[in-house]
């Protein structure tokens, strides 16, 4: 499944293509993961798109107000491309923020979602199952074979109530704000940290890559964590996290950016699906154990599992 790093990097492809055009014509193939489809052909038709960001895991495809909808400058047009590129953190301002939230169309990918941009008469691939037609001769086209993922169009003010439950940006989080929200709780590490209502856009691949770089085992609890594992486990996160967007997220499956090209980052997994084999700092062999329900790889040398606390039972002297 695309995590934030995928996600970010579909969305800075889109927003090289999409802000300053409008959308001319909603087309459907099938729609069963699509929540209602007539309001999105009918409430996005016409309407000019102001820019494209990420919210966790998912897209925010944003528009102009319905009767700011026209035919823009191009150079308007350009001067906002410009603007979006100089984004170099990797996170979007959260999409909750500012006095104002035109309309927008929320995407997930998903596990096998794919969005690209090209021409309208360019061959289309199977399943696809989405076209925004633009007034530049191109379509926006979502692409999904296991159709695992979700569209829905939010209207102005639906955002807190559909995304105000998910956690920090870890992109945007301080040092402080992640220690505060790991170092409290009684529950795996590796749960927290895919836990989106702690921090949104972190799955199973950069969890394991981040764990692995920090030296924590991915049993370990957040309230055992000490300041200094705390604060190697931030560090660890936000390198791994930007690292992945620099190459343009993992391909370990189906996905691809916004240009059809696959991610690199797959190449510099030190965990991550290696079970069995050398761990890159160690020699020792890699393991895989199931932790929150998930696979989780790491080594058990480099990180060292945690001490089973002696059962005490009831009516028994602790003497």
């Amino acid at each position: 499944m695309p995590e934030l790093p995928e996600v970010e990097t579909v969305v800075r492809g889109l927003q090289a293509h999409l802000p300053g055009r409008k959308i001319v014509e909603v087309r459907f193939g099938k729609t069963d993961f699509v929540i209602e489809p007539e309001a999105i052909a009918s409430g996005l038709a016409g309407r000019a798109i102001s820019g494209v960001r990420r919210f966790g895991k998912f897209l925010l495809v944003e528009c102009e107000a319905a009767d700011s909808a026209g035919p823009r400058d191009p150079a308007a047009g350009a001067a906002t491309k410009r603007a979006m590129g100089r984004a170099t953190k990797g996170a979007e301002e959260p999409a909750t923020k500012g006095a104002e939230e035109n309309d927008a169309l929320l995407i997930h990918l998903g596990m096998t979602g794919q969005l690209t941009v090209p021409p309208s008469s360019a061959p289309v691939a199977p399943h696809t199952h989405v076209f925004f037609a633009l007034d530049d001769g191109r379509e926006l086209r979502y692409t999904d074979i296991r159709r695992f993922g979700q569209m829905q169009l939010l209207r102005n003010g639906e955002r807190e109530r559909v995304l105000g439950a998910l956690g920090l940006d870890p992109l945007e989080a301080s040092e402080k704000e992640f220690s505060a929200r790991f170092g409290a709780r009684h529950a795996r590490v590796k749960a927290l940290l895919l836990d989106q209502h702690v921090l949104r856009g972190v799955g199973n691949i950069y969890a394991d890559e981040s764990l692995w770089r920090a030296r924590i085992h991915p049993m370990r609890t957040g309230d055992s964590l000490r300041p200094e594992e705390l604060r190697r486990l931030y560090r660890a996160l936000q390198v791994t996290l930007r690292e992945a967007i620099r190459l343009r997220g993992s391909s370990v499956s189906d996905y691809v950016d916004a240009e059809g090209a696959r991610g690199e980052f797959q190449l510099r997994h030190r965990v991550y699906q290696r079970e069995g084999k050398k761990c890159y700092r160690c020699g020792a062999a890699i393991r895989r154990a199931i932790v929150a329900g998930r696979s989780s790889h790491f080594c058990a040398q480099c990180q060292r599992a945690p001490r089973k606390q002696k059962q005490i039972r009831p009516g028994r002297s602790t003497r």
